[in-house]
């Protein structure tokens, strides 16, 4: 397996296709988001899920476990008071706090290493419950 990037605070690599999936939402739209997971054992951050153009915001939250952490991207379509269809993508870093706390130190450590490799995020969220990051929330930053 090729990898794509070494996180060198943690030793973790993201792995190519992570990368991939991440150009084919931003370029080619065809993610609305991707869900990615550290794989403990192996030291790589995976493709966990990934949303099809036609899932929403919804379907990204309800895909979040409640008791393990997870980094996730979400294309984020609006318009503007101009009447103007824009597109913004945003890193979303969940912790919830039913999850261990070994988890939550790594996911962490290593969210800057994958914010580096992904290029092209706007904004960043960091959520420990659903209500930290709503569509409230991500429309008040997109704005």
């Amino acid at each position: 397996m090729a990898m794509a990037f070494k996180m060198a605070t943690t030793g973790m690599w993201v792995t190519d296709e992570c990368k991939n999936s991440f150009m084919e939402m931003k370029w080619k739209k065809v993610h609305r988001y991707i869900v990615f997971k550290i794989e403990e054992k192996s030291r790589l951050v995976t493709v966990d899920k990934v949303g099809g153009p036609g899932e929403s915001y919804d379907d990204l939250a309800a895909s979040l476990p409640t008791d393990d952490c997870r980094y996730a991207v979400f294309d984020f379509d609006f318009v503007t008071v101009d009447n103007c269809r824009k597109s913004k993508i945003f890193f979303i870093a969940w912790s919830p706090t039913a999850s261990r706390i070994r988890a939550k130190m790594l996911y962490a450590t290593s969210k800057a290493g994958l914010r580096r490799a992904l290029d092209g995020v706007h904004y960043e969220v960091q959520a420990t419950d659903p209500t930290e990051m709503a569509m409230d929330v991500i429309q008040d930053r997109a704005n």
